[in-house]
């Protein structure tokens, strides 16, 4: 099948004629109105090269607050608070950290110069929000993503310590949870998130709760 190339007008194809690997369309730009369109259907971004490719895997990997997984490594950091964690507080160097940290298995990063712009502008606007931890005033772990109605897409996270990006992931979710948030959207597997609680469900499943909670 044919991928979808965009044009100047706002519109996506349906997600159901996504490969088999969940690529939906490639071009277009990361407008606020285009960014803001496409998370409400469940697609979402990543540069691979020059142009923007559009995404909405299926299964799709998600985590409902409700089921999030604490172990008890984990618990026992919480309680002697080994971190600071704050919110919004310093969403520019989240997205920097993202961008610049170095991953296994992957050669560089997808969060481009325009992917880091058109972030940050959107965090001007309300919708895109970070989450940090800090260890004596050092930022050493977080993450950010996009919240709509009862539900956060998660875009990225970064950790410079140890269990740093796990204690802001679960700081954030139990934050989001008594905001009354219900779906947090983790895009595709990694057994970092899946020890977390987080797991897969079908694209149908996943689209029909966004049209839902947004």
């Amino acid at each position: 099948m044919p991928i979808f190339a965009l044009d100047k007008q706002i519109v996506f194809p349906p997600v159901e004629e996504s490969e088999p690997d969940g690529l939906l369309a490639i071009g277009g730009d990361l407008s606020v109105e285009r960014l803001l369109t496409a998370y409400r259907q469940g697609i979402f971004p990543w540069y691979e090269g020059e142009y923007p490719l559009w995404w909405c895997p299926d299964p799709r990997f998600v985590l409902f607050p409700g089921k999030l997984k604490i172990s008890k490594s984990m618990e026992a950091l919480f309680k002697k608070e080994a971190f600071t964690f704050t919110i919004n507080k310093a969403f520019d160097q989240v997205i920097r950290h993202c961008k610049s940290i170095s991953r296994k298995g992957q050669n560089g990063t997808w969060i481009t110069n325009e992917v880091e712009l058109a972030y940050n502008q959107l965090h001007e606007l309300g919708y895109a929000h970070s989450a940090e931890v800090w260890s004596d005033g050092e930022l050493v772990g977080g993450l950010y993503g996009i919240r709509m109605g009862k539900v956060f897409f998660g875009e990225s996270m970064f950790s410079k310590m140890s269990n740093a990006s796990k204690y802001a992931f679960i700081s954030y979710v139990e934050e989001l949870k008594k905001e009354g948030v219900q779906l947090i959207d983790c895009q595709v597997h990694t057994s970092h998130l899946e020890s977390l609680g987080a797991e897969m469900i079908p694209r149908k499943r996943f689209t029909h709760l966004l049209k839902e909670l947004i």
